[in-house]
Protein backbone atom coordinates (compact mmCIF):
# COMPACT_ATOMS: atom_id res chain seq x y z
CA UNK A 1 0.00 0.00 0.00
CA UNK A 2 1.24 3.49 -0.84
CA UNK A 3 2.32 5.00 2.46
CA UNK A 4 1.78 8.53 1.18
CA UNK A 5 -1.95 8.01 0.84
CA UNK A 6 -2.62 5.52 3.62
CA UNK A 7 -2.78 8.11 6.38
CA UNK A 8 0.14 6.48 8.20
CA UNK A 9 2.52 9.03 9.81
CA UNK A 10 6.05 9.26 8.40
CA UNK A 11 8.53 7.25 10.50
CA UNK A 12 11.67 9.21 11.35
CA UNK A 13 14.93 7.24 11.57
CA UNK A 14 17.51 9.15 13.60
CA UNK A 15 20.45 7.63 11.75
CA UNK A 16 19.11 8.34 8.25
CA UNK A 17 19.02 11.90 6.91
CA UNK A 18 15.59 13.16 5.98
CA UNK A 19 15.70 12.93 2.18
CA UNK A 20 13.38 12.16 -0.71
CA UNK A 21 12.62 8.50 -1.26
CA UNK A 22 13.91 8.73 -4.84
CA UNK A 23 17.46 9.29 -3.60
CA UNK A 24 17.28 6.09 -1.55
CA UNK A 25 15.60 3.82 -4.09
CA UNK A 26 17.30 3.99 -7.48
CA UNK A 27 14.59 2.33 -9.54
CA UNK A 28 11.00 3.50 -9.35
CA UNK A 29 8.59 1.07 -7.74
CA UNK A 30 5.19 0.65 -9.35
CA UNK A 31 2.37 1.24 -6.90
CA UNK A 32 -0.31 -1.42 -6.45
CA UNK A 33 -3.75 -0.48 -7.65
CA UNK A 34 -6.00 0.20 -4.70
CA UNK A 35 -9.29 -1.62 -4.71
CA UNK A 36 -12.27 0.61 -4.02
CA UNK A 37 -14.61 -1.06 -1.54
CA UNK A 38 -17.79 -0.37 0.32
CA UNK A 39 -17.02 -0.37 4.04
CA UNK A 40 -20.47 0.19 5.52
CA UNK A 41 -22.96 -1.38 3.13
CA UNK A 42 -24.66 1.57 1.41
CA UNK A 43 -22.14 4.08 2.68
CA UNK A 44 -19.93 6.09 0.36
CA UNK A 45 -17.21 3.93 -1.24
CA UNK A 46 -13.74 4.62 0.01
CA UNK A 47 -11.07 3.50 2.39
CA UNK A 48 -11.74 0.70 4.87
CA UNK A 49 -10.82 2.26 8.25
CA UNK A 50 -9.73 -0.95 9.98
CA UNK A 51 -8.78 0.74 13.24
CA UNK A 52 -12.34 2.01 13.60
CA UNK A 53 -13.77 -1.52 13.18
CA UNK A 54 -11.84 -3.87 15.45
CA UNK A 55 -14.42 -6.64 15.14
CA UNK A 56 -13.79 -6.72 11.36
CA UNK A 57 -10.07 -6.94 12.02
CA UNK A 58 -10.62 -9.85 14.39
CA UNK A 59 -12.88 -11.60 11.91
CA UNK A 60 -10.29 -11.21 9.16
CA UNK A 61 -7.58 -12.50 11.49
CA UNK A 62 -9.70 -15.46 12.60
CA UNK A 63 -10.50 -16.30 8.96
CA UNK A 64 -6.84 -16.11 8.01
CA UNK A 65 -5.84 -18.52 10.79
CA UNK A 66 -8.96 -20.63 10.21
CA UNK A 67 -10.34 -20.26 13.74
CA UNK A 68 -13.99 -19.29 14.36
CA UNK A 69 -14.57 -15.81 15.75
CA UNK A 70 -17.64 -16.99 17.75
CA UNK A 71 -19.47 -13.68 17.35
CA UNK A 72 -21.04 -11.64 14.58
CA UNK A 73 -19.17 -8.62 13.18
CA UNK A 74 -20.00 -5.45 15.07
CA UNK A 75 -19.20 -2.02 13.64
CA UNK A 76 -19.50 -0.25 17.01
CA UNK A 77 -17.70 -2.36 19.64
CA UNK A 78 -14.23 -1.37 20.77
CA UNK A 79 -11.44 -3.89 21.27
CA UNK A 80 -12.01 -3.90 25.04
CA UNK A 81 -15.76 -4.45 24.59
CA UNK A 82 -15.11 -7.31 22.15
CA UNK A 83 -12.68 -8.90 24.59
CA UNK A 84 -15.24 -8.59 27.38
CA UNK A 85 -17.98 -10.14 25.21
CA UNK A 86 -15.68 -13.00 24.27
CA UNK A 87 -14.94 -13.67 27.96
CA UNK A 88 -18.66 -13.47 28.83
CA UNK A 89 -19.35 -16.21 26.28
CA UNK A 90 -17.05 -18.52 28.23
CA UNK A 91 -19.11 -18.17 31.44
CA UNK A 92 -21.47 -21.06 32.18
CA UNK A 93 -24.61 -19.04 32.92
CA UNK A 94 -24.08 -16.75 29.90
CA UNK A 95 -23.66 -19.48 27.27
CA UNK A 96 -27.29 -20.66 27.09
CA UNK A 97 -28.74 -17.14 26.96
CA UNK A 98 -30.46 -15.99 23.78
CA UNK A 99 -29.32 -12.82 22.02
CA UNK A 100 -32.35 -11.00 23.40
CA UNK A 101 -31.61 -12.17 26.95
CA UNK A 102 -27.99 -11.10 26.60
CA UNK A 103 -28.96 -7.64 25.42
CA UNK A 104 -31.41 -7.32 28.32
CA UNK A 105 -28.67 -8.28 30.76
CA UNK A 106 -26.30 -5.81 29.12
CA UNK A 107 -28.75 -2.95 29.59
CA UNK A 108 -29.49 -4.04 33.16
CA UNK A 109 -25.77 -3.97 33.97
CA UNK A 110 -25.25 -0.49 32.53
CA UNK A 111 -25.00 -0.91 28.75
CA UNK A 112 -21.49 -2.38 28.52
CA UNK A 113 -20.13 -5.89 28.04
CA UNK A 114 -17.33 -4.97 30.44
CA UNK A 115 -19.95 -4.34 33.13
CA UNK A 116 -21.66 -7.64 32.26
CA UNK A 117 -18.33 -9.45 32.66
CA UNK A 118 -17.75 -7.81 36.03
CA UNK A 119 -21.24 -8.88 37.10
CA UNK A 120 -20.62 -12.50 36.05
CA UNK A 121 -17.16 -12.74 37.63
CA UNK A 122 -18.35 -11.15 40.89
CA UNK A 123 -21.10 -13.75 41.20
CA UNK A 124 -18.70 -16.62 40.59
CA UNK A 125 -16.19 -15.30 43.12
CA UNK A 126 -18.51 -14.71 46.06
CA UNK A 127 -20.69 -17.82 45.64
CA UNK A 128 -18.15 -20.44 44.47
CA UNK A 129 -20.37 -20.94 41.44
CA UNK A 130 -19.11 -23.81 39.24
CA UNK A 131 -16.79 -24.94 42.06
CA UNK A 132 -16.95 -27.54 44.82
CA UNK A 133 -18.56 -26.47 48.08
CA UNK A 134 -19.72 -27.73 51.46
CA UNK A 135 -22.74 -26.50 53.44
CA UNK A 136 -22.94 -26.92 57.23
CA UNK A 137 -26.69 -26.84 57.70
CA UNK A 138 -28.72 -27.07 60.93
CA UNK A 139 -28.13 -30.70 61.89
CA UNK A 140 -27.38 -31.94 58.37
CA UNK A 141 -24.74 -31.27 55.74
CA UNK A 142 -24.48 -31.03 51.95
CA UNK A 143 -21.31 -31.40 49.84
CA UNK A 144 -21.17 -30.61 46.12
CA UNK A 145 -18.26 -31.90 44.04
CA UNK A 146 -16.55 -30.11 41.18
CA UNK A 147 -18.43 -32.35 38.73
CA UNK A 148 -21.81 -31.54 40.29
CA UNK A 149 -22.43 -34.70 42.31
CA UNK A 150 -24.12 -34.18 45.70
CA UNK A 151 -23.46 -35.95 49.01
CA UNK A 152 -25.57 -35.54 52.14
CA UNK A 153 -25.32 -36.73 55.75
CA UNK A 154 -26.61 -36.01 59.26
CA UNK A 155 -30.12 -35.44 60.59
CA UNK A 156 -32.89 -36.70 58.31
CA UNK A 157 -36.13 -36.42 60.30
CA UNK A 158 -37.79 -34.52 57.44
CA UNK A 159 -36.13 -36.33 54.53
CA UNK A 160 -33.68 -33.44 54.04
CA UNK A 161 -30.88 -35.83 52.98
CA UNK A 162 -32.81 -36.75 49.83
CA UNK A 163 -32.18 -40.49 49.98
CA UNK A 164 -35.83 -41.56 49.95
CA UNK A 165 -36.11 -42.18 53.69
CA UNK A 166 -36.00 -40.39 57.05
CA UNK A 167 -33.12 -42.32 58.60
CA UNK A 168 -30.20 -40.44 60.14
CA UNK A 169 -26.81 -41.29 58.61
CA UNK A 170 -23.32 -40.05 59.46
CA UNK A 171 -21.84 -41.57 56.30
CA UNK A 172 -21.67 -39.19 53.31
CA UNK A 173 -23.86 -40.75 50.62
CA UNK A 174 -24.37 -39.57 47.08
CA UNK A 175 -27.94 -38.62 46.13
CA UNK A 176 -28.43 -41.13 43.33
CA UNK A 177 -31.70 -39.72 42.03
CA UNK A 178 -29.75 -36.68 40.77
CA UNK A 179 -27.57 -38.67 38.37
CA UNK A 180 -27.36 -36.87 35.03
CA UNK A 181 -28.04 -33.49 36.69
CA UNK A 182 -25.07 -31.22 37.45
CA UNK A 183 -25.58 -29.25 40.67
CA UNK A 184 -23.67 -25.98 41.06
CA UNK A 185 -25.19 -24.47 44.23
CA UNK A 186 -26.75 -25.70 47.48
CA UNK A 187 -28.57 -24.24 50.48
CA UNK A 188 -29.54 -25.94 53.74
CA UNK A 189 -32.11 -24.85 56.30
CA UNK A 190 -33.69 -26.54 59.28
CA UNK A 191 -35.14 -29.77 57.88
CA UNK A 192 -34.88 -28.51 54.30
CA UNK A 193 -32.43 -28.60 51.38
CA UNK A 194 -32.37 -26.74 48.06
CA UNK A 195 -30.11 -27.56 45.10
CA UNK A 196 -29.56 -25.59 41.89
CA UNK A 197 -28.48 -27.17 38.61
CA UNK A 198 -26.32 -25.71 35.86
CA UNK A 199 -29.54 -25.37 33.84
CA UNK A 200 -31.01 -23.02 36.45
CA UNK A 201 -33.53 -25.53 37.84
CA UNK A 202 -34.20 -25.69 41.58
CA UNK A 203 -34.70 -28.98 43.42
CA UNK A 204 -36.02 -29.04 46.98
CA UNK A 205 -36.60 -31.74 49.58
CA UNK A 206 -37.33 -32.07 53.29
CA UNK A 207 -40.03 -29.87 54.79
CA UNK A 208 -42.38 -28.87 52.00
CA UNK A 209 -42.44 -25.18 52.90
CA UNK A 210 -40.54 -22.05 51.91
CA UNK A 211 -41.45 -20.14 55.06
CA UNK A 212 -41.85 -22.54 57.96
CA UNK A 213 -40.29 -21.50 61.26
CA UNK A 214 -36.90 -23.00 61.95
CA UNK A 215 -37.94 -24.83 65.09
CA UNK A 216 -40.81 -27.32 65.23
CA UNK A 217 -43.01 -29.04 62.66
CA UNK A 218 -46.27 -27.44 61.54
CA UNK A 219 -47.82 -30.54 60.01
CA UNK A 220 -46.58 -29.85 56.49
CA UNK A 221 -45.88 -32.89 54.32
CA UNK A 222 -42.34 -34.15 53.76
CA UNK A 223 -40.48 -34.62 50.47
CA UNK A 224 -37.81 -37.30 50.80
CA UNK A 225 -36.21 -37.13 47.33
CA UNK A 226 -35.18 -34.06 45.30
CA UNK A 227 -38.14 -32.61 43.39
CA UNK A 228 -38.11 -29.69 40.93
CA UNK A 229 -39.78 -26.52 42.18
CA UNK A 230 -42.44 -25.94 39.51
CA UNK A 231 -43.12 -22.34 40.50
CA UNK A 232 -39.50 -21.49 39.56
CA UNK A 233 -39.44 -23.29 36.21
CA UNK A 234 -39.54 -20.02 34.27
CA UNK A 235 -36.74 -18.41 36.30
CA UNK A 236 -33.10 -19.35 35.67
CA UNK A 237 -31.89 -19.52 39.29
CA UNK A 238 -28.21 -19.31 40.28
CA UNK A 239 -28.41 -19.09 44.09
CA UNK A 240 -30.80 -19.81 46.96
CA UNK A 241 -30.75 -18.65 50.59
CA UNK A 242 -32.90 -20.09 53.38
CA UNK A 243 -33.71 -17.77 56.28
CA UNK A 244 -36.06 -18.15 59.20
CA UNK A 245 -39.67 -17.75 57.96
CA UNK A 246 -38.65 -17.12 54.35
CA UNK A 247 -36.60 -18.29 51.37
CA UNK A 248 -34.93 -16.17 48.68
CA UNK A 249 -33.58 -17.04 45.22
CA UNK A 250 -31.41 -15.09 42.79
CA UNK A 251 -31.84 -15.24 39.01
CA UNK A 252 -28.97 -15.15 36.51
CA UNK A 253 -30.07 -11.64 35.51
CA UNK A 254 -29.54 -10.51 39.11
CA UNK A 255 -33.18 -10.34 40.18
CA UNK A 256 -34.21 -11.40 43.70
CA UNK A 257 -37.38 -13.34 44.47
CA UNK A 258 -38.70 -14.28 47.91
CA UNK A 259 -41.17 -16.80 49.31
CA UNK A 260 -43.30 -16.18 52.40
CA UNK A 261 -42.76 -13.83 55.34
CA UNK A 262 -46.16 -13.85 57.09
CA UNK A 263 -48.94 -11.29 57.09
CA UNK A 264 -46.88 -8.24 58.07
CA UNK A 265 -45.45 -7.53 54.60
CA UNK A 266 -41.91 -7.57 55.99
CA UNK A 267 -40.51 -8.18 52.50
CA UNK A 268 -42.89 -5.80 50.79
CA UNK A 269 -45.57 -8.42 50.05
CA UNK A 270 -48.18 -10.44 51.91
CA UNK A 271 -47.91 -14.22 51.79
CA UNK A 272 -48.55 -17.23 53.98
CA UNK A 273 -45.87 -19.71 55.15
CA UNK A 274 -47.14 -22.39 52.75
CA UNK A 275 -47.15 -20.16 49.65
CA UNK A 276 -45.06 -21.56 46.80
CA UNK A 277 -45.15 -18.66 44.34
CA UNK A 278 -42.03 -16.46 44.17
CA UNK A 279 -42.53 -12.74 44.65
CA UNK A 280 -40.07 -10.23 43.11
CA UNK A 281 -38.22 -8.14 45.67
CA UNK A 282 -39.59 -4.67 45.04
CA UNK A 283 -38.05 -1.27 45.67
CA UNK A 284 -34.51 -0.04 45.08
CA UNK A 285 -33.19 -3.29 43.56
CA UNK A 286 -35.81 -3.72 40.85
CA UNK A 287 -33.44 -2.28 38.24
CA UNK A 288 -30.09 -3.03 39.89
CA UNK A 289 -28.41 -6.43 39.30
CA UNK A 290 -27.57 -8.47 42.40
CA UNK A 291 -24.67 -10.95 42.44
CA UNK A 292 -25.14 -12.55 45.87
CA UNK A 293 -27.84 -12.95 48.51
CA UNK A 294 -27.41 -13.94 52.17
CA UNK A 295 -30.24 -14.78 54.59
CA UNK A 296 -30.12 -14.52 58.38
CA UNK A 297 -32.74 -14.62 61.10
CA UNK A 298 -35.63 -12.72 59.49
CA UNK A 299 -33.50 -10.50 57.24
CA UNK A 300 -31.83 -10.54 53.83
CA UNK A 301 -28.64 -8.96 52.48
CA UNK A 302 -28.07 -8.33 48.76
CA UNK A 303 -24.69 -7.60 47.14
CA UNK A 304 -25.42 -5.37 44.15
CA UNK A 305 -23.27 -4.61 41.11
CA UNK A 306 -23.65 -1.12 39.64
CA UNK A 307 -21.56 0.89 37.15
CA UNK A 308 -20.34 2.99 40.09
CA UNK A 309 -19.18 -0.11 42.00
CA UNK A 310 -20.38 -2.77 44.41
CA UNK A 311 -22.86 -2.04 47.21
CA UNK A 312 -24.95 -3.82 49.86
CA UNK A 313 -28.69 -3.52 50.47
CA UNK A 314 -30.59 -4.95 53.44
CA UNK A 315 -34.26 -5.66 54.16
CA UNK A 316 -36.27 -7.26 56.96
CA UNK A 317 -35.97 -7.31 60.74
CA UNK A 318 -33.61 -4.70 62.22
CA UNK A 319 -33.21 -6.08 65.76
CA UNK A 320 -29.64 -5.69 67.02
CA UNK A 321 -28.80 -3.27 64.22
CA UNK A 322 -28.13 -6.12 61.80
CA UNK A 323 -29.49 -4.18 58.80
CA UNK A 324 -26.56 -1.76 59.10
CA UNK A 325 -28.44 1.56 58.87
CA UNK A 326 -27.59 3.02 62.28
CA UNK A 327 -30.90 2.00 63.87
CA UNK A 328 -32.83 -1.10 64.91
CA UNK A 329 -35.93 -0.46 62.85
CA UNK A 330 -37.32 -2.89 60.28
CA UNK A 331 -37.13 -2.23 56.54
CA UNK A 332 -39.90 -3.51 54.26
CA UNK A 333 -37.96 -2.66 51.11
CA UNK A 334 -34.23 -2.99 50.31
CA UNK A 335 -32.23 -0.05 51.59
CA UNK A 336 -28.65 0.85 50.69
CA UNK A 337 -26.11 0.51 53.52
CA UNK A 338 -24.37 3.86 53.13
CA UNK A 339 -21.56 3.28 55.63
CA UNK A 340 -19.36 1.51 53.07
CA UNK A 341 -19.07 4.71 51.07
CA UNK A 342 -17.89 6.56 54.20
CA UNK A 343 -15.34 3.80 54.83
CA UNK A 344 -14.22 3.92 51.17
CA UNK A 345 -14.73 0.16 51.05
CA UNK A 346 -16.06 -1.71 48.03
CA UNK A 347 -17.88 -4.88 49.23
CA UNK A 348 -17.04 -8.11 47.40
CA UNK A 349 -18.44 -10.86 49.68
CA UNK A 350 -21.35 -10.63 52.12
CA UNK A 351 -22.40 -13.00 54.92
CA UNK A 352 -25.56 -12.94 57.05
CA UNK A 353 -25.39 -14.63 60.44
CA UNK A 354 -28.40 -15.20 62.65
CA UNK A 355 -28.02 -11.83 64.38
CA UNK A 356 -24.95 -10.22 62.83
CA UNK A 357 -23.44 -9.69 59.40
CA UNK A 358 -20.04 -9.33 57.75
CA UNK A 359 -18.48 -8.11 54.50
CA UNK A 360 -15.09 -8.52 52.83
CA UNK A 361 -13.92 -5.54 50.80
CA UNK A 362 -11.95 -5.47 47.58
CA UNK A 363 -8.92 -4.29 49.57
CA UNK A 364 -9.18 -7.23 51.98
CA UNK A 365 -10.65 -5.35 54.92
CA UNK A 366 -13.41 -7.03 56.96
CA UNK A 367 -16.46 -5.20 58.35
CA UNK A 368 -18.95 -6.57 60.87
CA UNK A 369 -22.13 -5.22 62.41
CA UNK A 370 -25.23 -6.30 64.34
CA UNK A 371 -25.57 -8.01 67.69
CA UNK A 372 -22.10 -8.40 69.25
CA UNK A 373 -22.89 -11.12 71.77
CA UNK A 374 -19.97 -13.46 72.65
CA UNK A 375 -17.61 -11.23 70.64
CA UNK A 376 -18.92 -12.37 67.25
CA UNK A 377 -18.11 -8.96 65.70
CA UNK A 378 -14.41 -9.29 66.53
CA UNK A 379 -14.04 -5.83 68.07
CA UNK A 380 -12.80 -7.07 71.47
CA UNK A 381 -16.15 -6.60 73.23
CA UNK A 382 -19.77 -7.74 73.14
CA UNK A 383 -21.31 -4.45 72.10
CA UNK A 384 -23.76 -4.05 69.23
CA UNK A 385 -22.82 -2.10 66.12
CA UNK A 386 -25.68 -0.68 64.05
CA UNK A 387 -23.43 0.26 61.10
CA UNK A 388 -20.55 -1.70 59.51
CA UNK A 389 -17.29 -1.31 61.42
CA UNK A 390 -13.84 -2.41 60.24
CA UNK A 391 -12.30 -5.23 62.31
CA UNK A 392 -9.04 -3.51 63.26
CA UNK A 393 -7.52 -6.70 64.67
CA UNK A 394 -7.38 -8.00 61.07
CA UNK A 395 -5.66 -4.90 59.67
CA UNK A 396 -2.60 -6.94 58.68
CA UNK A 397 -4.69 -9.66 57.01
CA UNK A 398 -5.96 -9.51 53.42
CA UNK A 399 -9.26 -11.40 53.60
CA UNK A 400 -10.93 -13.10 50.64
CA UNK A 401 -13.83 -14.94 52.30
CA UNK A 402 -16.06 -14.58 55.37
CA UNK A 403 -18.69 -16.85 56.92
CA UNK A 404 -21.10 -16.16 59.77
CA UNK A 405 -23.33 -18.30 61.97
CA UNK A 406 -25.14 -17.98 65.26
CA UNK A 407 -22.82 -15.50 67.03
CA UNK A 408 -19.73 -16.89 65.26
CA UNK A 409 -17.55 -15.54 62.45
CA UNK A 410 -14.78 -17.04 60.30
CA UNK A 411 -12.41 -15.16 57.98
CA UNK A 412 -10.16 -16.73 55.32
CA UNK A 413 -7.05 -14.82 54.19
CA UNK A 414 -5.52 -14.75 50.73
CA UNK A 415 -2.76 -17.13 51.88
CA UNK A 416 -5.27 -19.70 53.19
CA UNK A 417 -5.05 -18.89 56.91
CA UNK A 418 -8.30 -19.01 58.90
CA UNK A 419 -9.34 -16.75 61.78
CA UNK A 420 -12.42 -17.19 63.98
CA UNK A 421 -14.15 -15.37 66.82
CA UNK A 422 -17.39 -15.39 68.76
CA UNK A 423 -19.28 -18.12 70.57
CA UNK A 424 -17.18 -21.18 71.39
CA UNK A 425 -20.08 -23.51 72.10
CA UNK A 426 -19.82 -26.97 70.49
CA UNK A 427 -16.08 -26.39 69.84
CA UNK A 428 -17.08 -24.95 66.46
CA UNK A 429 -14.40 -22.20 66.47
CA UNK A 430 -11.59 -24.75 66.08
CA UNK A 431 -9.38 -23.33 68.84
CA UNK A 432 -8.94 -26.57 70.76
CA UNK A 433 -5.18 -27.05 71.23
CA UNK A 434 -5.48 -29.54 74.09
CA UNK A 435 -6.16 -33.25 73.87
CA UNK A 436 -9.72 -34.40 73.37
CA UNK A 437 -11.59 -34.01 76.65
CA UNK A 438 -9.05 -31.59 78.13
CA UNK A 439 -8.83 -27.82 78.19
CA UNK A 440 -11.61 -25.30 77.53
CA UNK A 441 -12.39 -25.53 73.87
CA UNK A 442 -15.79 -23.88 74.46
CA UNK A 443 -14.39 -20.49 75.45
CA UNK A 444 -15.76 -17.42 73.69
CA UNK A 445 -13.30 -15.39 71.60
CA UNK A 446 -13.77 -11.61 71.48
CA UNK A 447 -11.10 -10.83 68.87
CA UNK A 448 -9.97 -12.75 65.77
CA UNK A 449 -7.60 -15.63 66.51
CA UNK A 450 -5.72 -17.82 64.04
CA UNK A 451 -7.21 -21.32 63.88
CA UNK A 452 -3.93 -23.14 64.41
CA UNK A 453 -5.59 -26.56 64.17
CA UNK A 454 -6.36 -25.83 60.50
CA UNK A 455 -2.85 -24.47 59.96
CA UNK A 456 -1.53 -27.89 60.95
CA UNK A 457 -3.31 -29.72 58.12
CA UNK A 458 -0.88 -28.05 55.66
CA UNK A 459 -3.66 -27.31 53.18
CA UNK A 460 -4.73 -23.95 51.78
CA UNK A 461 -8.32 -23.30 52.91
CA UNK A 462 -10.59 -21.65 50.30
CA UNK A 463 -14.05 -21.90 51.91
CA UNK A 464 -15.55 -22.04 55.39
CA UNK A 465 -19.15 -22.99 56.10
CA UNK A 466 -20.74 -22.98 59.55
CA UNK A 467 -24.18 -23.63 60.99
CA UNK A 468 -26.36 -20.53 60.83
CA UNK A 469 -29.06 -21.46 63.33
CA UNK A 470 -30.15 -20.40 66.81
CA UNK A 471 -31.68 -23.80 67.65
CA UNK A 472 -29.04 -26.30 66.53
CA UNK A 473 -25.56 -27.05 67.86
CA UNK A 474 -23.04 -25.61 65.44
CA UNK A 475 -20.50 -27.41 63.28
CA UNK A 476 -17.96 -26.08 60.80
CA UNK A 477 -16.50 -27.20 57.47
CA UNK A 478 -13.18 -26.11 55.98
CA UNK A 479 -12.68 -26.85 52.27
CA UNK A 480 -9.14 -26.83 50.91
CA UNK A 481 -7.81 -25.95 47.48
CA UNK A 482 -7.10 -29.61 46.74
CA UNK A 483 -10.72 -30.60 47.46
CA UNK A 484 -10.23 -32.06 50.94
CA UNK A 485 -12.99 -31.39 53.47
CA UNK A 486 -12.30 -31.00 57.20
CA UNK A 487 -15.02 -30.92 59.88
CA UNK A 488 -15.22 -29.98 63.56
CA UNK A 489 -17.83 -28.93 66.11
CA UNK A 490 -21.12 -30.67 66.94
CA UNK A 491 -21.66 -34.12 65.48
CA UNK A 492 -24.55 -35.49 67.54
CA UNK A 493 -26.69 -36.06 64.43
CA UNK A 494 -23.90 -37.29 62.17
CA UNK A 495 -23.57 -33.88 60.50
CA UNK A 496 -19.75 -33.99 60.57
CA UNK A 497 -19.60 -36.95 58.21
CA UNK A 498 -17.36 -38.65 60.78
CA UNK A 499 -18.22 -41.57 63.04
CA UNK A 500 -18.23 -40.59 66.72
CA UNK A 501 -17.75 -43.34 69.29
CA UNK A 502 -17.86 -43.72 73.09
CA UNK A 503 -20.78 -41.31 73.44
CA UNK A 504 -18.89 -38.46 71.81
CA UNK A 505 -21.05 -35.62 70.51
CA UNK A 506 -18.46 -33.29 68.98
CA UNK A 507 -14.98 -32.93 67.50
CA UNK A 508 -12.64 -30.22 68.80
CA UNK A 509 -9.98 -30.61 66.12
CA UNK A 510 -10.53 -30.69 62.33
CA UNK A 511 -10.88 -34.19 60.96
CA UNK A 512 -10.96 -35.09 57.28
CA UNK A 513 -14.27 -36.23 55.84
CA UNK A 514 -14.07 -39.16 53.45
CA UNK A 515 -15.11 -37.24 50.31
CA UNK A 516 -12.95 -35.92 47.47
CA UNK A 517 -14.77 -32.81 46.27
CA UNK A 518 -12.45 -32.27 43.32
Amino acid sequence: MDASTSGTPTIQYHNIPDQPITTIVAAPVSAFLRQVRHCFGDSTPGEFPLAANPSIVLHATCSFFRHPANFAPDYELSISELAALDMCQKRAIFKPMTDEERQTLKQRCGGSWKLVLRFLLAGEACCRREKSQAIAGPGHSIAVTLTGAVYSFGSNSSGQLGHGNTEEDWRPRQIRSLQGIRIIQAAAGAGRTMLISDAGRVYAFGKDSFGEAEYGVQGIKLVITPQPVDSLKDIFVVQAAIGNFFTAVLSREGRVYTFSWGKDSKLGHKTEPNDVEPQPLLGALENIPVVQIAAGYCYLLCLACQPSGMSVYSVGCGLGGKLGHGSRTDEKYPRLIEQFQLLNLQPMVVAAGAWHAAVVGLDGRVCTWGWGRYGCLGHGNEECESVPKVVEALSNVKAIHVATGDYTTFVVSDDGDVYSFGCGESASLGHNTALEGQGNRHANVLSPELVTSLKQVNERVVQISLTNSIFWNAHTFALTESGKLYAFGAGDKGQLGIELVNNQTERGNPEQVDIDLN
